[in-house]
């Protein structure tokens, strides 16, 4: 098994490389940064492995998606996990920002998935796992660049289990909550308020941690999820039906 993983060099991203790894899922990570995979992949192993491609360079993705092939001989999981976030006051938005955040984390998620998915209908399999936000759950502020992008994904994925069924190939979607990363925990760290609005919403009194969005992620890519496709799923600690 084969899997493509844009962003999995850190965050919930390498959680979940690192969980496929662990169950014998040799991986490919996807991204700009070719030292930071490189390292990502030292400590994966040898069932690890990494391309440089700036999705955002639509015209790359095809040539890219292509040698993944040749190298590895197939493509069995797609993860589009890769996203950038605009926390900006909707007013202060300009409209090359807002367009930068839906060509990142939606045309070239919708461009890598489509060439993906002309090798898995080859091979009559396939599952494409999308990973969305609790942005697209419910009305938050100060991010309608990153809600829009994040729920069209949601609706990509229905539209995409639907049509790309009939050729064996599965899509799903992950809906994390407040994850605890780097980047969260510094950003919640300066903001005492946000933070304990976070938990207080929040039935189960946390934060998630990376590996428990990287569970879900083997689940649904595994035979054990055989008979799921189209959902988006919400790892958020009860956050998203939370009072």
């Amino acid at each position: 098994m084969v899997a493509l993983i844009t962003g999995g060099a850190s965050g919930i991203g390498y959680a979940i490389a690192k969980k496929f790894v662990q169950n014998d899922i040799r991986v490919v990570l996807v991204g700009r940064d070719q030292t930071k995979m490189k390292i990502a992949c030292e400590t994966l192993g040898e069932l690890s492995d990494y391309i440089s491609c700036d999705l955002t360079r639509l015209a790359e993705i095809p040539l890219m998606v292509k040698r993944v092939n040749e190298s590895h001989g197939r493509i069995d999981i797609l993860v589009n996990n890769a996203g950038i976030h605009l926390k900006k006051p909707i007013t202060d938005v300009t409209d090359d920002e807002y367009q930068r955040v839906i060509l990142t984390n939606q045309t070239a998620m919708f461009s890598l998935t489509r060439e993906v998915a002309e090798i898995m209908k080859i091979n009559r399999y396939g599952v494409i796992l999308n990973i969305s936000s609790m942005a697209s759950q419910y009305g938050l502020p100060n991010v309608v660049a990153y809600t829009a992008s994040k729920s069209a994904i949601e609706g990509m994925t229905r539209a995409m289990a639907v049509e790309l069924a009939t050729y064996g190939i599965r899509v799903n979607c992950i809906a994390p909550g407040f994850i605890k990363t780097n980047m969260s925990s510094l950003a919640l760290d300066r903001d005492p308020e946000r933070k304990q609005k976070v938990l207080s919403r929040t039935p189960l009194g946390r934060l998630g941690k990376p590996g428990e969005v990287a569970d879900a992620a083997f689940f649904l890519v595994s035979e054990s999820a055989s008979f799921i496709t189209g959902v988006v799923l919400p790892v958020d600690g009860g956050n998203s039906i939370g009072f």
